[in-house]
């Protein structure tokens, strides 16, 4: 799964490219920007051989990438969102003037990081980080309900030992005074006898 090839243009003036691969994407690119109906904001896919060409275009910047078929729609779409926010709060207004690949010195190391980032980094999709953190959470939850579980019997065990204790001290009390009573009873009788 990869993003080979990425740019951001205004109407059909690429402001800016990368590609991570030597294939005619530049010129199929140009090609679909010319074609892209209107200035309408849109999110739209076209499939070309085995690649995908993802296109977001919003408030008139058009951000285009492509991607391998094994990509599906949401890291290409959140990858061309996350570029297209970094574009406009990095040039602002600046780039409704710019000329031709104005800002391509700039901003082609910015799409080549986040190009790696999004086809490697498993933590680009967030669904699926999402998923790992709910698993985590998950398996430490039952971790602390079986020590819950754990500690309960051994509570338990205790509050058992403690009545056990307790019947016991009352049959030592009982015995004790038994004890003493006789004993008493016998130093009686014997000094009533001397």
């Amino acid at each position: 799964m990869a993003i080979l090839y990425s740019l951001v243009a205004r109407g059909s003036v690429v402001l800016a490219e990368f590609s991570g691969t030597t294939s005619n994407a530049s010129s199929i690119a140009k090609q679909i920007l010319e074609k892209i109906p209107g200035s309408n904001d849109s999110h739209v896919s076209y499939s070309q051989d085995r690649y995908i060409f993802h296109v977001k275009r919003t408030d008139g910047l058009t951000v285009l990438c492509m991607a391998d078929e094994t990509a599906g729609r949401r890291i290409p779409f959140a990858y061309l969102e996350d570029i297209h926010q970094r574009f406009v709060r990095t040039y602002g207004r600046a780039a409704l003037t710019a000329q031709a690949y104005g800002m391509n010195d700039e901003f082609s190391r910015v799409l080549s990081q986040q190009m790696e980032y999004y086809s490697s980094d498993p933590n680009a999709d967030r669904i699926n980080r999402l998923k790992g953190e709910m698993s985590q959470v998950r398996n430490v939850m039952i971790e602390n309900i079986d020590k819950v579980l754990e500690r309960g019997d051994r509570l338990e065990l205790l509050v058992d030992k403690t009545a056990n204790m307790q019947g016991n001290t009352f049959r030592f009390r009982k015995q004790a005074r038994r004890f003493r009573n006789t004993v008493w009873w016998r130093n009686v009788m014997l000094t009533y006898f001397l």
